[in-house]
């Protein structure tokens, strides 16, 4: 098999439009609740957050965390909190006991805003918070997560672009109800890849079988045992785990693209093992 070119393809156009709503949103809010994949828990953060939030507060949440390991989980929580200064929340979509401490953290993270306004003689109003995040890494799962037992809409504020819609978490929190999408762009195309390997990349910025052997690379370097037993087999390329599950082409050539496509949906759905792809930085 030819092995395509590894390399994803960015759009400057949808990236120049996302930056351009999100700052807007970002206008609108005292605290952001930022959301990260904790399978790549540096890959799926923007490199440039703290100039694109200015000063706003900023909570971060690593998200999907049951889809990895728990000992390092809890090493990457303390290198995060360490690097950024940010409380760090570890969550996943399946339960709902992280519910109260994100919402109080991000009251807390806003009061001073408020006690600005306060001391400026207005009159106290509800912390306002928004989430954001590169695509798929669960921004609309936190959202439906802080809304599912508040269902008042606050509806349009004053100033504030009729499409947006705010939703009373309780007397002191309200929640933009559209996530802000952070744009994909990366410079290092290592980085892109594993926002590739989890689904934050459109499909058509990349060819599966080049993300599908990368994806199997790296997984080899730390987790070749796990990897060799899930495929039953030890020539684990595309080749050899499609020879081995009998997936050829009337050409009698094996069916990379099938299981290209197979690789990458058990590692997104967390069968293949429970694994954090980034490496803490020395």
């Amino acid at each position: 098999m030819k092995r395509n070119k590894l390399h994803i393809h960015w759009y400057p156009g949808h990236i120049a439009k996302a930056e351009r709503q999100l700052k807007e949103k970002l206008s609108l809010v005292d605290v952001v609740i930022e959301v990260r994949d904790a399978r790549i828990p540096v890959s799926s953060g923007y490199i440039d957050i703290e100039k694109l939030l200015g000063n706003k507060p900023r909570l971060l949440l690593l998200n999907k965390s049951d889809l990895v390991d728990r000992e390092d989980l809890t090493k990457w929580t303390k290198y995060l909190k360490s690097n950024t200064g940010c409380k760090i929340i570890t969550t996943d979509a399946k339960n709902n006991k992280d519910l109260g401490i994100i919402v109080s953290s991000a009251v807390e993270l806003a009061e001073p805003k408020i006690q600005a306004l306060i001391l400026k003689g207005l009159l106290r109003r509800p912390a306002r918070a928004m989430v954001i995040g590169m695509p798929n890494v669960g921004k609309s799962s936190i959202i439906n997560k802080l809304t599912k037992s508040s269902k008042t809409k606050t509806g349009a504020k004053a100033g504030v672009t009729r499409q947006q819609q705010w939703v009373r978490i309780n007397p002191k929190l309200e929640l933009l109800d559209t996530p802000g999408i952070i744009p994909t762009k990366q410079d290092n195309q290592m980085t892109a890849v594993k926002l590739a390997f989890v689904n934050s990349v459109s499909e058509n910025a990349y060819s599966p079988e080049p993300v599908a052997q990368a994806l199997l690379e790296i997984l080899q370097e730390k987790y070749k045992e796990t990897i060799i037993t899930h495929y039953k087999t030890e020539d684990l390329t595309l080749e050899g785990i499609a020879v081995s599950r009998n997936w050829i082409v009337k050409s009698g050539s094996p069916d990379t693209e099938r299981t290209a496509n197979f690789i990458l949906k058990d590692f997104r759905e967390g069968k293949i093992g429970k694994f954090i792809l980034d490496e803490i930085p020395d």
